[in-house]
């Protein structure tokens, strides 16, 4: 892999990871030392993620962790309410027996809130590429990337959050995909991604790092 790909994962991984938190500025000197690389794949790197409106440049100054807007949070979240049963639509319909049945791993789950996150994340990918659809699955998994920081910005609002309940819904959408429940996997994976937009989003109305809404 070139080394340009190398940073751009690298640093995209800590944006999404919150090791960048929103809001955060970065230079490019900084992040060069940080990587052990010279400036000019860091600055590649950061165009590419401008690009992807995860960083905001900031003439004479540096660069910046795009905050989060609520609206853009949800716009995130109805744009993965569209995808993601589509793909657990065309799994359903075209996926091997084998390839359902590799969803059984995410049945169980224990470990910290990080763990939980990971967990999710394989879960939601597995789905995605259970499809077989290559252009869904790429879109998809870059929304569930993205989701990712919008739960560890929210999570610390979360108070008591429990994931039994997230692991049964999991289950739930596991045996009916293994079934080929058409319709009872769609109103699961429909009602788990509607419960998540009202369980992240009133979360981050309460986390300083949001910025108002964009206007219109």
């Amino acid at each position: 892999m070139l080394l340009r790909e190398n940073i751009y994962d690298l640093l995209r991984a800590d944006i999404l990871a919150c090791r960048f938190a929103p809001g955060d500025e970065m230079r490019e000197q900084d992040l060069a030392e940080r990587y052990s690389v010279s400036r000019q794949p860091v600055r590649d790197a950061l165009l590419r993620l401008q690009r992807e409106h995860l960083v905001t440049v900031q003439p004479r100054q540096g660069y910046r962790v795009t905050p989060i807007s609520l609206s853009d949070a949800r716009d995130l979240l109805r744009f993965r309410l569209a995808l993601e049963p589509a793909c657990v639509a065309e799994a359903i319909e075209s996926a091997p027996d084998s390839v359902l049945k590799s969803l059984d791993e995410f049945r169980r789950f224990s470990g910290s809130h990080e763990d939980f996150i990971t967990y999710n994340r394989g879960f939601h990918t597995a789905l995605a590429h259970a499809s077989g659809n290559r252009r869904m699955a790429t879109a998809l998994c870059d929304l569930i990337g993205q989701a990712d920081r919008l739960v560890r910005v929210s999570i610390s609002n979360l108070k008591g959050h429990d994931p039994t309940k997230l692991v049964a819904e999991h289950v739930a959408l596991i045996d009916a995909m293994q079934n080929r429940e058409t319709r009872t996997a769609a109103r699961i994976i429909k009602a788990h991604i509607g419960a998540t937009e009202k369980r992240v989003l009133p979360a981050l109305k309460r986390n300083a790092v949001i910025v108002e809404e964009r206007s219109s």
